[in-house]
């Protein structure tokens, strides 16, 4: 199951909501989709934490909401573009794909990366022929904030969770 790592954020920048960006393929000549979202998604301020991923419209239980593109990277240049990114912007937009892979969409555009963590989600990440989708876990509202459960991080246990569900593990 693939992890989406823990982005921290600041909002001196709102990135534009859903301008694709060019992205390495997993495979020399792979097509990956011009545009992959399939819901209008916004970026904004997040109460959860920096900036957040927002639906734009009410998206219904177990729809593709879209994707992430970005660069496939090793695990181990995964793990040292993260602790050059914590050091440098405190931002890190790292999905582990597999034990060996994972997605940098440090330069990506797509609104979905800044999806936060949240114990009570309502999205879930799939893998799908080498892409990180996300779908619809229940029936979503317009202006509702996208969440996803980041699973296990390279954070182990040390950052503090500010989700604020119901039943709220407390760290990641």
């Amino acid at each position: 199951m693939p992890t989406l790592r823990p982005l921290p954020r600041s909002p001196q920048s709102l990135p534009e909501a859903s301008t694709p960006t060019s992205a390495a393929a997993p495979e020399a000549g792979a097509r990956q989709p011009a545009d992959p979202q399939k819901y209008p998604v916004r970026v904004g301020p997040s109460a959860i934490d920096g900036l957040g991923a927002f639906a734009e419209v009410a998206i219904p239980a177990k729809a593709k909401i879209g994707e992430i593109r970005g660069e496939f990277v090793s695990m181990a240049e995964a793990r040292a573009r993260a602790k050059a990114a914590e050091r440098s912007t405190g931002r890190i937009f790292m999905v582990a794909i597999s034990d060996k892979r994972a997605v940098d969409a440090t330069h990506s555009t797509d609104p979905l990366r800044y999806a936060n963590h949240s114990c009570a989600p309502n999205m879930v990440l799939k893998m799908q022929q080498g892409r990180v989708a996300f779908y619809a876990i229940r029936d979503i509202e317009a202006g509702e904030e996208l969440t996803a459960r980041y699973g296990e991080t390279h954070h182990a246990g040390r950052l503090t969770c500010r989700c604020g569900a119901p039943g709220c593990q407390g760290r990641l």
